[in-house]
């Protein structure tokens, strides 16, 4: 059984998509190797990353949702890059195009519901909560004439 972030869909489905893209990234032309290619290789490992990044973090509502947008933001940055792979002809398989476009999609999609669960579900562990009691400053009575 996967433990950690191994067992979220998104970082199986990130995971998986930065491998396809570094891979079609080396079939790209040489002078797309350190322009789009990089860029796009970035952009799509950089989505995994900072689920991984967030999930260490997920104790801290506020950081790991952060970190999630980021991948969001990081999805989204990978599909723009394909459509400039395409429109300029550099990724000439339309087929390819068309898949890889369609997985991001659905992948932003997937990051976005899990964000919204984060939001609404998630309660601070026990061991940081506090009792409010604990912050109450009670001052010891004493009457002095001034």
């Amino acid at each position: 059984m996967d433990k950690g972030y191994n067992k979220l869909e998104i970082y199986n489905l990130a995971h998986e998509l930065a491998i396809k893209i570094h891979q079609l990234s080396l079939s790209l032309p040489k002078f797309e190797m350190y322009e789009q290619g990089s860029q796009i290789r970035r952009s799509a490992k950089s989505i995994a990353a900072n689920i991984v990044e967030g999930y260490c973090l997920r104790r801290h509502k506020n950081e790991f949702l952060q970190y999630l947008h980021h991948a969001l933001g990081s999805c989204k940055e990978t599909i723009y890059h394909l459509g400039i792979l395409f429109e300029t002809k550099s990724l000439i398989d339309e087929t390819i195009y068309k898949e890889l476009s369609e997985k991001y999609n659905q992948l932003g999609k997937m990051i976005f519901r899990f964000i919204e669960t984060v939001y609404k579900e998630h309660l601070t562990p026990n061991y940081i909560k506090e009792e409010e009691s604990n912050y109450k400053i009670e001052y010891p009575h004493h009457t002095s004439n001034i």
